[in-house]
């Protein structure tokens, strides 16, 4: 006979969505239930921000979603009720103390995931809620437009009101997030659009990436555009960025990484343009007018240690070739024409891409459950009462930088506290 056991609420995923919408569900007063596949809560938060947690990004909530290009709109309630502000509190409330770096970024003073998880989990733990890792969900089970509990794979029912679907997308795989809510959701009736990687590297076959010249040559505060068949710009990013054997990466890479990869399906996969601009604080013809004093104000010098004071030698040796330029013409020898040709290709540096990481090896996973098929105030399912879906399971998607966390914590709490009112008001109902 099948085991059955009842519950309020079940949660299935342990990560930042999970566990927020846990904490939620448990102060809510509902009997909760949380589940992790895995053998350890929070895995994906413990790695985040280069193991030291940015939990959020201290932005008002319409300029958070500008940072939110993967569909931040659906996110305008929720971030009003829930935002950055209110997520820097709540962890507060819990004894962590945090510090705000560089474009708004929000650390832990200590400097350690682990404090994040640690609270978070003693938290979910506090609420009431019972943990039960190393067990993995086969289906959901549902009938007649309700949700009736969840199937594990070795056969046992587990009966509730409401269930949360917090598994993540198919990003960093090691962590537990390796698509398995996916085709739950199609079995559901809802729409899972296209996935793709997205905040991933990007991949050139140019000869100087693969003949790997300037490989580990980082780029401060450049901007990278994108740029379409039709000679658009389809985004420009500020940020800095590295050469790999591969191709391209850092921060700025990483963002371009959802236009790349857009831009190739309409392309019919051809190589996407990329330019840099080196000197985004320049105008063309300031860099231009710094360039010729330099060279004016040491006529005999080569015209590449005249550079020295702008670039990395393995960027003046690059750009140089690049334009054609003897790196030792000095200042009588070099024309007016050739120095205005040598301004343009250091404001628009080009770099042919040809695709990106595998979506394993991406930070994030665009594409997801259809956001036209969720309440955004609730996040339940309008297509079958009593399931809900957060974080990055959703077709919803941020740059790095706290926006992807802000995302699974906003969602992960109005998951949590609707499916936990929805509780009481069929109790309340059935009395």
């Amino acid at each position: 006979m099948t085991s059955r056991e009842k519950f309020d609420i079940i949660i299935i995923g342990g990560g930042p969505s999970g566990l927020m919408a846990a904490a939620a569900a448990g102060k809510g007063g509902a009997g909760t239930l949380l589940l992790d596949k895995g053998s350890k809560l929070g895995r994906k938060l413990g790695i985040s921000g280069g193991g030291r947690c940015n939990v959020t990004n201290n932005k008002e909530p319409l300029e958070l979603i500008r940072y939110i290009p993967g569909n931040g709109k659906f996110l305008h309630s929720a971030l009003s009720e829930f935002g950055s502000r209110e997520i820097i509190a709540f962890f507060e409330s819990l004894g962590i103390r945090l510090k705000e770096e560089d474009r708004g970024r929000m650390f832990p003073v200590s400097d350690k995931a682990k404090t994040v998880v640690d609270a978070l989990v003693g938290t979910v733990r506090d609420s009431g809620v019972t943990i039960r890792i190393n067990e993995k969900v086969s289906e959901l089970m549902h009938e007649d437009g309700h949700i009736r509990g969840v199937r594990l794979t070795d056969g046992r029912e587990l009966l509730a009101r409401a269930v949360i679907v917090a598994t993540g997308g198919m990003s960093v795989p090691h962590t537990g997030s390796t698509g398995d809510a996916y085709p739950w959701a199609d079995a559901a009736g809802h729409t899972v659009t296209e996935l793709y990687p997205t905040e991933v590297p990007l991949t050139s076959a140019e000869p100087f990436i693969r003949s790997r010249r300037l490989q580990g040559l980082s780029l401060r505060a450049i901007v990278l555009s994108v740029w379409n068949t039709k000679g658009k710009v389809l985004t420009e990013q500020e940020g800095d960025m590295i050469f790999t054997h591969f191709g391209l990466s850092g921060p700025a890479a990483l963002r371009c990484s959802q236009f790349v990869v857009k831009e190739r399906k309409k392309n019919g996969g051809a190589d996407v343009r990329l330019t840099v601009d080196l000197f985004p604080d320049r105008s063309a013809d300031g860099l231009y007018s710094e360039l010729l004093t330099l060279a004016e104000n040491e006529p005999r010098k080569a015209f590449k240690n005249v550079l020295t004071e702008l670039m990395q030698d393995r960027m003046i040796e690059f750009s140089l070739e690049l334009a054609g330029l003897n790196p030792l013409v000095t200042y009588d020898n070099l024309s007016r024409a050739t120095l205005q040709e040598y301004t343009r290709l250091l404001k628009e540096l080009p770099v042919r891409v040809n695709g990106t990481l595998s979506i394993e090896e991406a930070f994030v996973t665009g594409g997801g459950v259809h956001l036209k098929e969720i309440n955004p105030r609730t996040m339940e399912s309008k297509l079958i009462q009593g399931l809900y879906f957060c974080g990055e399971v959703l077709d919803l998607h941020g740059y790095t930088g706290g926006y992807n966390i802000t995302a699974a914590f906003t969602t992960g709490r109005h998951a949590g506290e609707s499916a936990a009112l929805q509780v009481k008001e069929e109790q309340a109902s059935a009395d």
